[in-house]
């Protein structure tokens, strides 16, 4: 900027010497005129009132008279002298120093908007750099948030547990886990039997008439458990199609895999966050005078929502 000043202080100094020199040059060029010959100018330039007084014939002399050439005497041209050049007027003066005022007040405009522009673009820059610190800290914080009413949510685990009372029979029963209340929906369960795991379905699949609706709510505290499928040893023989596939069953070559889900609603959470769904399969195990229920199968078919 300091630059820029002395770049201008030297243009007005400048300017202010123009006038001047110029005035200066105008008046010289006039005497120049009026010295020069009469034979170098042209006729155009001769003044009106000197050609008038030039065409006034000279007295004849003597020896004119008597002379037989008859020849005239030359003329003598009289320049009237050229006008002086205008002063400089406290007028020109007083314009001449607005126009540099108002040339250094645009100067400084232009720089004070320059650096109004930037201080704008800085302060727009702080602002938004400061909405998306206020935005991640909300995110941060809606998670955190999130996490513990999670933490705080019901949880459905499934397990297997015996009959006390009847032998190689067994009950799929649901505990709530978590620190707040659940209310049962739905469950589900199908029956299939296959070599191994790798030959179940990639997703669990169910007949449509599997699913039981409960029509009475069923609340659950945490640590409550209620049974949702029982499964005994009788059963194996009405689930295989043919005594072939017994004997397999009972050769350990087929297994029988008992799978199914169980939705739930949470009581804490916003609407559209409360349905949950645990997915459960086991694996019966059949020897020859007892038998098992485990909990087993690909993670698609054990997972929770």
């Amino acid at each position: 900027m300091a630059r820029w000043l002395v770049v201008l202080i030297t243009l007005c100094a400048f300017a202010q010497t123009v006038m001047p020199v110029s005035g200066q040059e105008a008046g010289d060029s006039g005497a120049s005129r009026v010295n020069a010959p009469a034979s170098s100018r042209p006729a155009a330039a001769v003044p009106r009132a000197a050609t008038s007084q030039s065409s006034v014939p000279p007295a004849p002399s003597p020896e004119s008279d008597g002379g037989s050439s008859g020849a005239q005497p030359p003329q003598i041209i009289v320049n009237s002298p050229a006008p002086a050049a205008a002063p400089w007027t406290w007028h020109d003066r007083a314009l001449w120093g607005a126009n540099i005022v108002l040339a250094v007040l645009a100067y400084v405009g232009i720089i004070l908007a320059l650096r109004l522009m930037k201080n704008i673009d800085h302060n727009t820059r702080s602002s938004v750099e400061a909405s998306q610190a206020a935005l991640e800290t909300a995110t941060a914080a809606l998670a955190q948030t999130q996490a513990f009413v999670d933490a705080d949510r019901p949880w459905i685990v499934v397990t297997v547990e015996p009959f006390l009372t009847m032998e190689n029979s067994f009950k799929v029963m649901a505990t709530n886990r978590g620190r707040t209340p659940a209310r049962l929906l739905t469950t589900e369960d199908h029956v299939r039997i296959a070599a191994d795991e790798t030959s179940l379905p990639k997703s669990p699949e169910y007949d449509s008439a599997s699913k039981t609706t409960l029509t009475e709510p069923l609340i659950l505290l945490p640590g409550e458990s209620v049974g949702i499928r029982p499964f005994s040893r009788d059963e194996v023989r009405s689930l295989c199609s043919s005594d072939e596939e017994f004997e397999r069953v009972e050769l350990w070559e087929d297994k029988i895999f008992l799978y199914g889900c169980v939705t739930y609603k949470d009581l804490i959470s916003v609407p559209e966050k409360q349905i949950h769904q645990t997915d459960w399969c086991c694996r019966y195990i059949h020897g020859e005078t007892k038998s098992a229920l485990v909990i087993t199968g690909p993670p698609e078919y054990n997972k929770h929502t």
